[in-house]
């Protein structure tokens, strides 16, 4: 997560996790990933899946895990899924 200068508001972070996916929200909008189309998640602990960081405004990354994800292509791959 990364916080606000003032540390009032959490620009990235994860909201649930279920059996089925993870809960995201980044910049007061709603994201879920499924295992199905985001695999990496399934099978991680809660505390690496939890560390997620906002970068320059659009770019997600779990440095535990390593993965980057593009914001765009969230948005892509959920629209087209």
């Amino acid at each position: 997560m990364k916080l606000s200068k003032h540390g009032k508001d959490i620009l990235a972070s994860v909201e649930n996790i279920t059996p089925f996916g993870v809960w995201l929200l980044v910049k007061e909008k709603e994201y879920f990933l499924s295992y199905e189309v985001f695999p990496y998640f399934k099978e991680q602990t809660l505390n690496s899946i939890q560390n997620v960081k906002l970068l320059h405004g659009r770019h997600l990354y779990w440095p535990e895990l390593d993965v980057d994800l593009e914001i765009d292509n969230i948005e892509k791959t959920l629209f087209y899924s």
